[in-house]
């Protein structure tokens, strides 16, 4: 009997620290960029971890960089996908209408240029010039972030709120509803979610399909 209670004390010990040891490390791999945690992604009300990218001035970027912001509208998108040439002005625009109420737009481009040549750094800079980017434009060197975040298209929105010292995700998915047409447009998703975080109410539509092209993922 004595030889029984020791053995159950000790499976109970053993299943007491794997249940530790999963909670720290799933809590721990949702955080991380680099590392062996498998992430698929972030879901809404997750903390998103900040990174440091190399924007097209040259100069690396990090969230931690906008000190006064009250959250970020993070857009993974590229130069050459249709769908994303198609949200340019639309992610201009949000960008100007709320970058000075402290949401800034950050795009991040996640593609490999060695698949999509269209996509490589100096495109990058001539396409930003061209459409008059008022944002930082960051590339994925590496490919580490957008794993990170979960993105699958381009574009593909996060939007996140400051609390507490931490980027909680509070919308995943599409900028809004139609993507050939910014006239016929009747769902504005991204701009509904943000205006709602500045009023102090939640957020009705949290999650939506990102519409546009895969990403290219180094082979």
């Amino acid at each position: 009997m004595k030889n029984l209670k020791i053995l159950i004390a000790v499976l109970i010990a053993g299943l007491g620290l794997l249940s530790f040891t999963t909670t720290h490390h799933t809590s721990y791999g949702s955080q991380k960029i680099n590392g062996s945690a498998a992430v698929k992604g972030y879901k809404v009300g997750d903390e998103a971890a900040d990174f440091k990218l190399k924007n097209i001035d040259g100069k690396m970027v990090s969230l931690s960089d906008f000190k006064s912001a009250k959250g970020f509208i993070v857009v993974f998108t590229c130069n050459h996908c249709p769908y994303a040439k198609k949200y340019e002005d639309r992610i201009v625009e949000l960008d100007k209408k709320f970058k000075d109420q402290g949401y800034p737009v950050i795009a991040v481009n996640p593609n490999d240029p060695n698949v999509q040549p269209e996509d490589g750094y100096k495109q990058m800079i001539e396409r930003a010039k061209e459409k008059g980017f008022t944002f930082p434009y960051l590339v994925d060197e590496g490919q580490k972030v957008y794993p990170l975040y979960g993105a699958t298209k381009t574009p593909h929105v996060f939007v996140l709120q400051k609390e507490n010292g931490k980027n909680i995700v509070k919308y995943i998915g599409a900028i809004d509803n139609n993507y050939e047409d910014p006239n016929d447009v009747s769902e504005y998703y991204a701009q509904d979610a943000i205006n709602a975080l500045i009023k102090g109410e939640p957020v009705k539509t949290t999650k939506t399909v990102a519409i546009g092209c895969t990403i290219k993922v180094k082979k």
